[in-house]
């Protein structure tokens, strides 16, 4: 998500030199592999019993986030653990850790060793804070009371086609953030956490050094671009968002060592975006927002550019098909909450046509998302 606010629906940023990334059609393979491997494992239990393991997967969620709001993790970080000397660390009941923790185990996150101590191991280290790439802030917003209340509603979002939350809270998703802070926060957290998992794939599988210029419309506090900026010593970048947004990204770009070659500039981009760019990046934009207001982002986008600009969109692109896609679970999360949408290649293509580009190309990264290159028709 991203929209007239700091918060964006995106997938800080590691300081980038070289990242080392499986290609992308490595990664495919694998999912192709493990999607098989999901199924086949369907199918070696009757349906009813197959189907009850889907449904009782909330459970698991609302066990991984007690671990997370309890910070478990991080309780463990400096070594093994008994339920109790967790309990005593977290302040909670001994016996609900150790049952807690027994599911988790069973699960693959957390481990415990022969002594009956709990340790880290992969999974559980994933959701600590300060992990490389935590999951920890993901876990909260997933898990969290307010979030469960939104997706209860997900039945009237299909009947009506309309994001349920704007109903339920009596205001629009972004709104509602800024009326409640403290879930506000945890959005924060969660989108940053997901920063992580898609900046290095980005900045792998596509490349950014043809471009002198590069606009970041609706680029936060400049993760992204700082990290592009990193690999193409000879560009120049333009940072766009709203003015309480980029009031922070002068220390983001100076601590990445690119404040001298990035620019930074405020304003909504329904109204205007810089002019001058040899490429317009909007990432986890579109998807926001519901047809006609997405199209009004991408003709403004459209007007600023010169001849020649390239537009590069960031975004879930959906298989045709009917394979395990993250991007379908997000497509109703976006139903749900603001109205916006996921597209497939084709839906692209045809509202790409619509806002006045004509798309070149999609390229695939290691992650779920891609690279959507359109020129302007």
């Amino acid at each position: 998500m991203s929209v007239l606010s700091s918060r964006t629906y995106a997938w800080p940023m590691l300081k980038i030199a070289a990242p080392k990334v499986p290609p992308a059609r490595v990664v495919h393979v694998l999912d192709v592999v493990r999607s098989g491997v999901s199924a086949l494992h369907r199918r070696m239990v009757p349906p009813p019993v197959a189907l009850l393991e889907m449904i009782n997967q909330c459970w698991a969620t609302q066990a991984i986030y007690a671990a997370a709001k309890l910070d478990i993790a991080g309780a463990l970080a400096d070594g093994p653990l008994t339920a109790t000397e967790i309990a005593d660390k977290v302040g909670a009941d001994p016996d609900g850790v150790q049952r807690l923790l027994r599911l988790l185990v069973s699960k693959g996150i957390f481990a415990r060793d022969s002594s009956g101590r709990y340790r880290l191991n992969a999974l559980a280290d994933a959701l600590r804070s300060d992990a490389d790439a935590s999951m920890r802030g993901f876990a909260l917003f997933v898990g969290s009371p307010e979030h469960w209340e939104h997706w209860a509603h997900l039945t009237d979002s299909v009947r009506t086609g309309d994001p349920s939350v704007r109903e339920i809270r009596g205001m629009p998703f972004f709104e509602f953030l800024s009326h409640k802070p403290e879930f506000g926060a945890i959005f924060d957290e969660a989108m940053t956490s997901l920063s992580e998992l898609s900046t290095v794939p980005i900045c792998a599988a596509y490349d950014f050094t043809r471009f002198d210029t590069i606009v970041d419309v609706g680029g936060g506090r400049g993760r992204l671009l700082a990290a592009i900026l990193q690999q193409t010593p000879q560009s120049r970048g333009i940072l766009f968002d709203q003015p309480h947004v980029v009031e922070a990204a002068a220390e983001v770009l100076a601590e990445q060592g690119v404040a001298q070659r990035c620019a930074v500039e405020s304003g909504s981009f329904f109204e205007r975006v810089p002019s001058g760019g040899d490429a317009y990046l909007l990432k986890h934009i579109i998807h926001d927002w519901p047809h006609d207001e997405a199209l009004a982002i991408l003709r403004t986008v459209r007007a600023a550019m010169p001849t020649g600009a390239t537009l590069l969109l960031i975004e879930f692109v959906l298989p045709e098909g009917d394979e395990p896609h993250f991007g379908k679970l997000v497509d109703l999360e976006m139903l749900l909450s603001l109205g916006g949408r996921e597209r497939t290649a084709q839906e692209f293509r045809d509202f790409l046509a619509e806002a006045g580009f004509e798309l070149a190309r999609i390229v695939p990264t290691a992650g779920p998302i891609c690279v959507i290159e359109a020129k302007p028709a």
